[in-house]
């Protein structure tokens, strides 16, 4: 009987990473991780979530942290997860302007991509409409980006935006964060894909 590789997993973002509103604490990433171990994975879990933060916040910790937990000497993978807060409004313009999201984000994954296996999942839908165009549109972007650097992307936003649990969680709790059952939902559409499947052949 062969003994399962260890695996350090960061989950780098803000509050979806987090997986704020889930009162089972636990959101996408601490499911997709329970039921990595149930097949037999052995998967340290870390969860680098930064409720409001934005990329370029992010660009400013996300190296020294991953790396601190993430020696050398172990196998260790990097997954990201932000944008949305990026597009929200505030005094007038979005936090953060488009084409410095697309620098943070690919000067981010340039660097980690040195070190480590990535992962990306993009930005997620919320319950305002305004704001999910804005989202949809960095989402396609990102991607663009991770093509260009071979970085695999999970766009769910399509997904997401047209699944009542997802949205409806959101619209009944604070608009921006679903609750236990809207977690579930995209930990299996994450834990289905391919790209994170790979990881453990």
């Amino acid at each position: 009987m062969t003994t399962a590789k260890e695996i350090r997993i960061c989950f780098v973002g803000e509050s979806f990473v987090n997986g704020v509103g889930d009162p089972e604490c636990l959101g996408w990433t601490g499911r997709i991780c329970v039921d990595a171990n149930k097949k037999g994975h052995d998967i340290t879990y870390y969860n680098l979530g930064v409720r409001r933060e934005t990329s370029t916040e992010l660009k400013n910790r996300y190296l020294r942290e991953i790396s601190y937990r993430l020696p050398q000497q172990y196998d260790g993978r990097v997954i990201f997860c932000f944008g949305v807060n990026d597009t929200t409004i505030e005094n007038g313009k979005t936090r953060v302007a488009i084409k410095n999201s697309l620098a943070n984000t690919q000067e981010i994954l340039i660097e980690t991509k040195k070190l480590y296996p990535v992962l990306m999942l993009g930005p997620l839908p919320i319950a305002d409409e305004t704001q999910n165009q804005r989202i949809a549109n960095l989402s396609q972007e990102f991607q663009q980006i991770c093509n260009k650097l071979d970085i695999p992307y999970l766009d769910a936003f399509p997904t997401l935006i047209n699944s009542d649990i997802w949205i409806g969680e959101i619209k009944n709790y604070d608009g921006a964060h679903p609750r236990a059952a809207g977690y579930t939902e995209l930990a299996k559409i994450f834990q289905n894909w391919e790209a994170w499947l790979n990881w453990f052949e």
